[in-house]
């Protein structure tokens, strides 16, 4: 299996253990090991399939923002959703949105830097729907199992964690509000940071304050938005 090599933190693996021998996960195992004989580029790269998961173990999750699928330029992707690695310029016109809103929210200027591992590593699970892609074509690997993983990963939160804050930017994220026990967590509901939609109401939202409000009357330590 594809998977197999693939580097997991322990506390994922333990609760994702079993996700692995279903069929989806076999299925979806074939389809990229056919992609990958059939020369096609895969991105991020197969060591950062499960990056986010990686630099945010189970046991450190206070926040999630939940993308789409992974950036399809080659060189964008290293498995955080919405992040890009550190010598991409010029960012991507929905991080830029998004270092907009933190601009006008707490006054931090992440304009230079598109690279959220510093956030990652605080606990914020950035984590995509679908996590891998083909260069140059979006949406590529919808449909063909991930989307079954990453429920499961937001299943697990909502039922081992305590009051973690779910960002949900756009109508794709907002799906898997259903999954997410309101009683138990925050949940934050903004239009996506898309220039699309972020006149909408992704603009002004305050998402970063709010989520550090939040933690702070949960006496959980705050995120350092500043890259």
């Amino acid at each position: 299996m594809i998977f197999s090599k693939i580097p997991l933190a322990s506390s994922w693996k333990t609760h994702l253990h079993n996700e692995f021998s279903k069929p989806y996960m076999q299925q979806l195992s074939t389809f990229l090991e056919q992609e990958e004989k059939n020369g096609t580029t895969i991105l991020p790269p197969k060591a950062l399939w499960f990056n986010a998961l990686n630099l945010t173990p189970l046991e450190n999750v206070k926040v999630v923002i939940l993308g789409q699928d992974p950036y399809p330029t080659i060189g964008h992707a290293h498995g955080l959703a919405f992040s890009v690695l550190a010598h991409v310029n010029p960012l991507p016109k929905s991080l830029m949105n998004i270092n907009k809103e933190l601009l006008e929210d707490l006054n931090i200027n992440n304009h230079h830097n598109g690279n959220l591992e510093a956030w990652a590593k605080q606990g914020v699970l950035l984590i995509n729907a679908v996590l891998t892609v083909e260069a140059g074509k979006t949406n590529a690997h919808q449909g063909k199992g991930w989307e079954a993983l990453t429920d499961n990963i937001i299943k697990i939160i909502n039922k081992e964690c305590k009051n973690v804050v779910f960002i949900l930017w756009g109508n794709y994220a907002q799906k898997k509000e259903k999954m997410i026990d309101e009683t138990q967590h925050c949940i934050i509901k903004t239009p996506h940071p898309s220039p699309l939609s972020a006149y909408r109401g992704f603009f002004g939202s305050k998402v970063f304050s709010r989520t550090n409000e939040y933690l702070l009357h949960h006496h959980k330590t705050v995120i350092h938005w500043q890259l």
